[in-house]
């Protein structure tokens, strides 16, 4: 056998714009037998590159030994048994892997994947994964010993179980091995049934996933099959809205020229729509089931891997070998969109998806309060060891000095040998174990008993909740583990998804601005002010118009008038937006149905379609319209398409031989294009982008120009020669762009609401005042990341500055990051952290677009001090000044020392990250000046991730923080970040599950996070007392006491800031409650011995037997943890009465039932005690001095230093409610939203490329309209502006292609093109 070494190190040019890679690749052999072929192994986009200068310089700084290991990984290693990669196919004769294949650079090898479609034999031999989806941890086999492998690694059950061990040995044991088994055997039946329960939910979800149904083709007819049962090599049907099984390979659909449209929002997390497209060849085979059942085609691919931008393969088929690329490949989690139906074969399956392959493992989580009760359960150990050791040693001595002459009464063991001192030693060996024995209940078994139980109840009143369900769905609250909820008490960091987790997914036509004038806000005609629109308020009636969307809402009857005046400039408005689009039209069982590539765009349509501007139908040139009943048909010339660069898209249009140009982009774009004049118009319009702005919408400017004849003929050429360009044709394009979008008029500007899930903003509000911190991660684009960051409060115009990180080199980020250091440094030297809790700003406390600070803004220098700076006071810090009879909502108080809230920054930063920059940022060497950033930034938004990079992001700071932490989203691409975190939080209710069925615990709707974190408070701190209670009233204290109502918790979310310091349970807790048990303890026994000690009744009958004092002391202790339990408990229920007052009852009828029913040995002992007054008074006595120290401790710090929760609950007890206008202005002033933002309130989720399908007619079912026809076109480029008429003379000559089939319906396909085509 032979192995070999291959290092390769991967690092990039020096030159920035190239993106070239240079491979160092250093190979040895360690051992040679034969002689072997060697593969090459392709570098990923996922490999860890870094400049070459920072790898090479001589000068760089010496690494840690943590980095130096960490450097080392950065080296790909690989390790490989070449008889373990040869082929499992034999080679054939008449293999199709031919030498042109090599030639071609795609080499067959073992590190490839050969799929024959239709073929399970074949396919079999390689044993690829099965569609079968596993979540559950446990099956039938497997659940008795892993679980009790799990269980075992809690010390405490350890521990005993080897106490049973020792307890078998007759010759070390005084007690039965019953009195340790039992409850033991209790401790894990009741976790194993727990986790059993826990397991059984997730069997339940995978099989509902497993046995949804497909429709798979075999033998040329559509069977339906499960999901687990699709195999590698299957050819499945996918009809419109559905989801996609496995990953496959795109072969037919039934859109023209073999397109389809998915969204990936499951893996992605972005909202638009993309494209596929199937290879011509396979495209011909349409639905014929016949055909698709004998495609025999061969797949050649790579391997599963967990890249989703990424795939390379081959297809060989009838002889000839096509290429494959990502456009062709639709993944698992995407749901088909627009599309009626489409055939795909299955490349990889289950576990080898890309969906799958993100998921990430599942991790056995466990609590912190787990981790402490291991570290005390050692304590606890070595103090019972320690007297074990004593006694062992005590008694080694007194056998061998006085022992061994009392052998006659107290003879020993036949084990222990008759010499003294040998003897002597072995009885003090044997005593050591038995004293361990003995002393074992030092050991609190019990107390993982109260745990469990508390766990176990508490979920099920999470379950139960009403509070937390959602009538729209009919969805609960849902606790999907048992063994997290003290967790919930804890967190300090969230880490949320944006799309479906915090928004709704759903783009409304909320407001918009038109000619100066600004509509959408309802005015009440009384007072003039603005009403707030809630469910309540009456929409407007447009059922005028035909073609109307019953869903479609809009307030302002004003724009409605202007409409129906047919107001010049409203017409000219909604115009622009029925025609400058991308929108397919489609006629579905006689209504109008769009298929829009983003709801942004598909808002806009419907809003002019509801205002009677109603978009028909396209060809590829030509758009048709209605205006208030009238068809407008218009010629499209060109369409300029939008990018992440320009920012904006136009089309240009002719109409009774007028041209005009449509734009509609960012404002600061649009701005930039307008010509000079009608400033004052400019001046409103702008006024109500900041207003739009800062209420969180997102808004575009809207701009037309009309064009000449002859000016927009000699750009066409000029465009047509840049559109061929086989160098820089990007660039050409966009200069020959810039030349016609210019010198235009502004129309007006939309504002959509991305609409937020009901609650969110407060949500986030509480949280943040919680002390709890929230970062966004979404695989959205910037623009629409930042929008929602304002929307939902995350960001604010009071910041001082906005970081943006976007650069994609090492090197880059790196300047970029150390450059906000300076920033965050220069801001804290110059405006001081302010005693009284001012917050410092700075230009009026609000942020200009312009000054982001981006990759190439310029580092302020620390010299020179800002040269203005304005102070203003915290809004909370104003409700703290008016109410100084209460605690303050920001402070606790500790031992009477006020603390602020730790690594809260007073100067507010935020700062967005892109996805190809966090790579940069989690590289070993910069991760630590990446933390120093962040931590200072009260915002962390990164964009453009993928679901590996969020879990990455919370791996980091689990890490680095020792943080308590929690994921919550909606969709697949969330559930690697959910399996990383503490708590993993599914939103349900949504079209995807995967998401929950990774979760810990899930919820209908992101505000009810609120209710889960702030009212289910922490049992632990109670459980310490279990040490020394009784278990049944600290059950009941446990799952049903609270130390504020729910009400107050979410009122002030400060209630919650203890947890995050473990201030209920921690090691000074535990050993001051130990120091109190120790306390009681000797009260419990020196008073009682010293009542009873030759005691004599009335009658003369001793009370000093041995039995007496037993059963007095017994029920004395009984008594006293009783009242001490009934003091702990703040919160009395009919259950807490039942298990305190009854457990008390329970006692004494249980003493006498086992003594006199069951003949105890202590028969009448308790009843002849109680018949005397010594046991009364005495009693009382005990419980005086055991309870007065805690009394008094309690009251001092009420009193002296109270706490907000001591302050809460004495405003309870007053039954002071607090009025609502305070409730508001605590909770979240809404004033905010009525602000004005200089920012700009851009956000577009557009991809390029739909422009290129639509003038190329691959996207359209309709021919082109001969109207309109081509030559006219390419006729007029070579006219010059005299000569029109002359190109109107050939206006009616004949459609090329219209020979073959212009009078079709607009059914048929367009001819096959393809994908790069531009139809001039």
């Amino acid at each position: 056998m032979e192995y070999e070494l291959e290092v390769f190190e991967v690092y990039d040019d020096g030159d920035q714009t190239s993106s070239k890679r240079h491979l160092k690749h250093n190979r040895k052999k360690c051992k040679q037998k034969q002689k072997t072929t060697v593969l090459n192994i392709e570098s990923t986009d996922n490999d860890i590159h870094r400049s070459k200068t920072s790898v090479l310089s001589s000068d760089r700084r010496h690494l840690s030994f943590r980095e130096s290991i960490l450097s080392v990984f950065s080296k790909l290693v690989v390790w490989r048994d070449q008889k373990r990669y040869q082929s499992t196919v034999p080679d054939k004769l008449d293999s199709p892997h031919s030498s042109k294949d090599f030639r071609k650079g795609y080499i067959p090898c073992d590190n490839q994947r050969r799929i024959h479609a239709n073929d399970r034999a074949f396919n079999s031999q390689f044993r690829y994964a099965s569609n079968y989806i596993k979540t559950s941890k446990y099956s039938i086999l497997t659940f008795v010993p892993l679980n009790l492998f799990e269980q075992f690694q809690r010390l405490a059950n350890f521990y005993f179980l080897c106490l049973l061990v020792l307890q078998l040995i007759p010759a070390i044991s005084s007690l039965t091995p019953v009195t340790t088994a039992l409850p033991l055997i209790g401790v894990l039946g009741l976790t194993a049934i727990k986790d059993a329960y826990d397991d059984i939910q997730r069997h339940i979800s995978d099989s509902q996933v497993n046995n949804r149904k497909s429709r798979v083709v075999h033998n040329g007819q559509l069977v339906n099959e499960k999901w687990s049962a699709v195999q590698v090599g299957d050819i499945i049907r996918m009809d419109n809205n559905s989801f996609i099984a496995a990953d496959v390979l795109l072969l037919t659909s039934s859109e023209p020229n073999g397109l389809c449209y998915i969204e990936t929002s499951e893996l992605d997390g972005e909202t638009n729509l993309k494209c596929r497209q199937c290879l011509v060849e396979t495209a011909e085979m349409g639905q014929d089931d016949v055909l698709i059942g004998e495609f025999d085609g061969e797949i050649i691919c790579e391997t599963p891997n967990n890249l989703l931008n990424k795939f390379e393969g081959v297809l060989i088929w009838k002889g000839k070998t096509y290429p494959l690329d990502n456009d062709k490949i639709m993944l698992r989690g995407c749901v088909l969109r627009n599309t009626q139906w489409c055939y795909g074969v299955v490349i990889f399956a289950g576990k080898d998806t890309k969906l799958m392959q993100n998921s990430g493992k599942s991790k056995f989580k466990r609590t912190s309060i787990d981790r402490l009760l291991n570290f005390l359960i050692i304590g606890i150990v070595f103090f019972l060891l320690s007297m074990c050791l004593f006694c062992m040693v005590a008694c080694g001595i007194w056998e061998s000095l006085v022992g061994q002459y009392f052998q006659t009464f107290l003879p020993w063991d036949t084990l222990v040998p008759s010499e003294p001192l040998g003897g002597a030693t072995i009885i003090a060996l044997l005593v050591f174990f038995s004293y361990a024995i003995v002393l074992n209940t030092v050991v609190p078994i019990s107390l993982y008993v109260s745990v469990e139980v508390i766990r176990f109840v508490q979920s099920f009143l999470i379950n139960w909740d009403e509070q937390m369900y959602y009538d729209k769905t009919g969805t609960h609250a849902k606790a999907r583990t048992t063994t997290l909820n003290e967790e919930l008490g804890q967190i300090e960091y969230v880490f949320s998804d944006k799309t479906g987790t915090l928004t709704q997914n759903i783009m409304t036509f909320n407001k918009c601005s038109i000619g100066g004038h600004s509509f959408g806000d309802v005015i009440d005609q009384r007072t003039g002010d603005v009403i707030e629109i809630s469910e309540n308020t009456e929409p407007l009636d447009f059922s005028f118009n035909p073609n109307y969307e019953p869903e479609f809402k809009f307030y302002d009857g004003q724009l409605l008038d202007a409409v129906r005046r047919r107001d010049e400039d409203v017409f000219s408005f909604f115009r622009l937006l029925a025609l400058c689009h991308t929108v397919m039209s489609e006629n579905r069982e006689g209504r109008l149905e769009y298929q829009a590539q983003s709801p942004d765009e598909a808002a806009l349509v419907s809003a002019a379609r509801n205002f009677g501007f109603v978009f028909i139908e396209r060809a590829p040139n030509s758009i048709t319209i209605e205006v208030m009943g009238v068809k407008e048909v218009y010629e499209l010339l060109c369409i300029l398409d939008f990018n992440n660069v320009r920012k904006r898209m136009s089309v240009i249009l002719r109409k009774n031989g007028n041209l005009r140009l449509y734009c509609k982009g960012a404002d600061n774009v649009i701005y930039e294009r307008l010509r000079s004049g009608n400033d004052e118009v400019k001046q409103k319009t702008q006024e109500h982008l900041n207003k739009f702005a800062g209420e969180g919408l997102r808004t575009l400017c809207l701009a037309s120009r009309d064009l000449e004849e002859e000016f927009f003929n000699n750009w066409k050429q000029r465009h047509q020669e840049a559109a061929i360009a086989l160098d820089g044709r990007e660039e050409r394009l966009d200069a020959i762009y810039e030349e016609i979008e210019r010198d235009m008029d502004l129309v007006g500007v939309t504002a959509i609401e991305d609409r937020l899930q009901d609650g969110v903003p407060q949500t986030i509000a509480n949280l943040i005042l919680a002390g709890i911190k929230i970062w966004v991660l979404t695989g959205d684009k910037q623009e629409t990341a930042i929008n929602i960051g304002y929307s939902c409060q995350l960001l604010t115009d009071e910041l001082v500055d906005v970081f943006i990180v976007d650069a994609s080199t090492y090197d880059e980020v790196h300047q970029q990051l150390l450059k906000f250091r300076d920033n965050i440094k220069i801001v804290h030297t110059f405006q001081p952290r302010s005693p009284v809790g001012i917050q410092l700003g700075t230009s009026n406390g609000k942020m200009e677009a312009s000054n982001h600070s981006t990759g190439t803004s310029t580092p302020p220098q620390p010299a020179n001090p800002p040269a203005v700076s304005v102070v203003t006071f915290r809004w909370d810090d104003d409700i703290d000044r008016c109410e100084n009879t209460r605690a303050s909502t920001e402070l606790e108080y500790h031992n009477g020392i006020e603390e602020a809230p730790a690594e809260e920054s007073t100067a507010g930063f935020a700062i967005i990250i892109n996805g190809h920059s966090l790579v940069h940022c989690l590289h070993p060497q910069m991760e630590r000046l990446f933390l120093e950033v962040v931590m200072q930034c009260k915002s962390v938004i990164c964009c453009r991730v993928t679901p590996l990079q969020k879990a990455l992001v919370v791996e980091l700071i689990k890490k680095s923080r020792q943080a308590v932490t929690l994921a919550i989203g909606d969709g697949a691409n969330d559930v690697s970040m959910i399996k990383a975190a503490h708590i993993g939080v599914g939103i349900s209710g949504q079209e995807g599950m995967q998401a929950v069925l990774a979760s810990d615990y899930s919820i209908a709707q992101f505000r009810f996070l609120e209710r889960l974190l702030l009212t289910v408070f922490d049992p632990m701190y109670i459980s310490i007392y279990n040490l020394f209670y009784t278990s049944l009233p600290v059950l009941g204290v446990g799952i049903f006491d609270q130390d504020v109502n729910d009400k107050n918790s979410v009122l002030y979310p400060q209630l919650y800031r203890p947890g995050h310091y473990n201030k209920f349970f921690n090691k000074k807790e535990f050993f001051r409650s130990a120091l109190q048990g120790c306390f009681v303890s000797a009260v419990l026994f020196f008073i009682p011995l010293g009542t009873y000690f030759d005691a004599v009744s009335p009658n003369g009958q001793g009370l000093s037997d041995y039995m007496l004092f037993c059963s007095a002391t017994a029920a004395m202790l009984v008594i006293v943890n009783t009242a001490q339990i009934a003091l702990d408990t703040m919160y009395w229920t009919v259950f807490n009465h039942i298990m305190i007052w009854g457990s008390l009852a329970f006692y004494f009828v249980a003493d006498n039932f086992y003594n006199y029913i069951c003949n105890g040995p202590y028969v009448g002992s308790l009843t002849q005690a109680m018949s005397e007054a010594n046991f009364w008074f005495t009693a009382v006595l005990v419980v005086i001095i055991s309870i007065m120290p805690v009394l008094a401790w309690r009251f001092y710090f009420v009193d002296v230093f109270p706490t907000l929760s001591d302050r809460v609950r004495l405003k309870q007890r007053m039954a002071q409610v607090r009025s609502r206008q305070s409730q508001d202005t605590l909770r979240m002033p809404s004033s905010r939203r009525a602000r004005r933002s200089i920012r700009s309130g851009y956000a577009f989720a557009h991809q390029e490329g739909f422009g290129r399908l639509i003038t190329s007619g691959k996207i359209m079912r309709k021919l082109p309209n001969p109207e309109f026809n081509i030559p006219n076109i390419i006729n007029k480029l070579n006219m010059n502006s005299g000569s029109s008429n002359s190109g109107q003379k050939n206006h009616t000559s004949t459609d090329p292609h219209s020979h073959d089939g212009s009078s079709s319906s607009s059914g048929m396909r367009a001819p096959m093109q393809d994908l790069d085509t531009i139809n001039l």
